[in-house]
């Protein structure tokens, strides 16, 4: 199913604990090359998810990114996409609700993340695709 989230989705979800620091997280989120993570709260079998804007935020408003835990920053009030919505409405979810990630549900278990990247290069592969010559010397117009 081409154009749905789970062809665009990465399958690479970080997960962090809500007692991560700030500093850790971004650590985590570095390494790994993503701009959110997963919280898993086990306290209250709840997902949320941390993104670097949360991080940056806490920075600009001068706290302290080793005092400050994952838990304090985190997004609960989460919009989860399953992995056979089409991108379309996953960027319109992502267009009402203000905000770059969508934490893919299947079976209540996180197996990926979608973020605005994610669909755009998939939209921009599509078109290089269906623009591109089908056969040697051939030009589309």
């Amino acid at each position: 199913m081409p154009g749905h989230v789970q062809h665009a989705m990465s399958t690479v979800v970080l997960t962090i604990g809500p007692a991560h620091t700030l500093r850790q997280a971004a650590q985590l989120m570095s390494a790994r090359r993503v701009g959110a993570a997963v919280v898993l709260d086990p306290d209250t079998s709840g997902l949320g998810i941390l993104t670097e804007r949360d991080i940056l935020d806490s920075l600009g408003a001068g706290q302290d990114p080793d005092r400050e835990t994952a838990h304090a920053h985190t997004t609960t009030d989460v919009v989860y996409a399953t992995p056979d919505w089409t991108l379309d409405a996953a960027a319109r979810a992502m267009t009402r609700g203000g905000f770059r990630h969508l934490i893919v549900l299947d079976e209540r278990e996180p197996v990926g993340i979608l973020s605005v990247r994610d669909i755009v290069r998939t939209w921009s592969d599509d078109q290089a695709r269906a623009a591109a010559p089908r056969t040697p010397g051939e030009v589309t117009v």
